[in-house]
């Protein structure tokens, strides 16, 4: 078995993926994990067949126990990506998998058994087997190799290919620039974002091109759909979701005498210079002095979005292989012996252990119908 890899090395996306804390999985019931997954049933398939438990004890197999972390996410203890991608690699070395760098595939030849690759010295090499998985991902972060080149190859093979769209990335909003200035990098702590009645809680980060993080990402999709439909979304900010619009308005009623309007904010509702100048922003520096106008703003300040990081600033991608073009094994349906898996297909889920899981399980499943049809007579790739 050759495992053929177009970077220096391999792993780099896990590396990257594991930089601020390597997110496996999530330890929530499974029916509320494979909801996660929409209405991608292969996906879901697969999630089940090799679940969070199961990745788990893969892990630990590694060396790298797991603990639940907050919000029930699942980290290696170390936390880190480096030890248990070592071992991985470790692990197949003593398998006897090959493992070829610096090999891009450029197509096929002229049957889908023969794959055509390109080495760092502009040579070309051929190779025949009779079971292939690709793993080549979407189009986010292409700098560590998922580059969506792929794509014009299975197309032209006859596989029905998604747009490729980045998913989990920045809101863009068309902030002033002294607001841009003055308030990027800075949190809106404990807040909700709103995007079409769905209402996700967390921690927001102010850029200077817009909006990351925390209710950010979740309702990326949301927000791309809006977009792409009418040229832009407008999202609401609840600046306090511990309270009701009526308690609110009460603290605001007891504005002092000459009391400036951030005075006023930071002492009621104890508003952060950010999030002043938020309310600020969504009303043209024209923020309502009366209780209840106030009051209704703070609960939902609307803020317009006219489009989503570009897709090499997002932490995956959308779209790719139309799930109808895969059987239950992840085997393409037009190309026998071609599986696929990871962000290759089209599925989409927010971070927290979500994506990790599904691609480590789409590639189990993928593996496990390759190896099928290789103990039929065949190699494997």
């Amino acid at each position: 078995m050759t495992v053929y890899e177009h970077m220096p090395s391999v792993g780099r996306k896990l590396l990257l993926a594991g930089r601020s804390g390597l997110n496996l999985t999530h330890a929530e019931p499974l029916s509320d994990l494979l909801a996660r997954y929409g209405d991608a049933e292969v996906v879901q398939a697969a999630v089940r067949e090799f679940d969070p438990t199961a990745l788990r004890t893969w892990s630990a197999g590694l060396g790298e126990t797991t603990f639940i972390g907050s919000s029930d996410r699942v980290f290696p203890h170390s936390t880190r990506a480096t030890p248990l991608l070592r071992a991985w690699l470790a692990r197949l070395d003593a398998l006897g998998v090959r493992i070829a760098v610096r090999h891009r595939w450029i197509g096929w030849g002229a049957e889908p058994t023969t794959l055509r690759f390109r080495r760092a010295d502009g040579s070309e090499v051929e190779t025949t087997c009779d079971a292939t998985v690709f793993a080549l991902g979407g189009a986010s972060w292409p700098r560590v190799g998922s580059d969506g080149g792929w794509v014009a190859s299975f197309r032209a093979a006859g596989v029905v290919v998604h747009e490729l769209r980045p998913a989990n990335c920045g809101a863009l909003i068309e902030w002033t620039p002294e607001f841009a200035e003055r308030c990027a990098g800075q949190p809106l702590k404990n807040v909700a974002l709103g995007v079409a009645g769905t209402w996700v809680r967390g921690d927001i980060t102010i850029t200077t091109s817009g909006l990351e993080s925390g209710p950010v990402y979740p309702q990326t999709a949301a927000i791309r759909t809006s977009v792409e439909r009418t040229g832009a979304c407008t999202i609401v900010v609840d600046l306090q979701p511990d309270l009701d619009q009526s308690a609110i308005h009460q603290r605001l009623a007891r504005r002092r005498p000459k009391e400036s309007l951030s005075t006023w904010l930071r002492r009621a509702l104890s508003l952060t210079p950010a999030a002043i100048g938020v309310l600020r922003e969504a009303t043209g520096n024209d923020v309502p002095s009366d209780p209840e106008s106030l009051a209704r703003l703070v609960k939902a300040v609307p803020l317009l979005v006219r489009g989503v990081s570009p897709i090499a600033r997002a932490i995956s991608s959308a779209g790719g292989i139309a799930l109808t073009e895969v059987d239950e094994h992840l085997m393409l349906r037009r190309l026998p012996g071609v599986f696929a898996a990871g962000e290759m297909l089209d599925w989409e889920a927010p971070t927290g252990g979500y994506l990790l899981q599904a691609s480590f399980s789409t590639g189990v499943a993928a593996a496990h119908g390759a190896l099928a049809r290789q103990a039929l007579g065949g190699d494997a790739r």
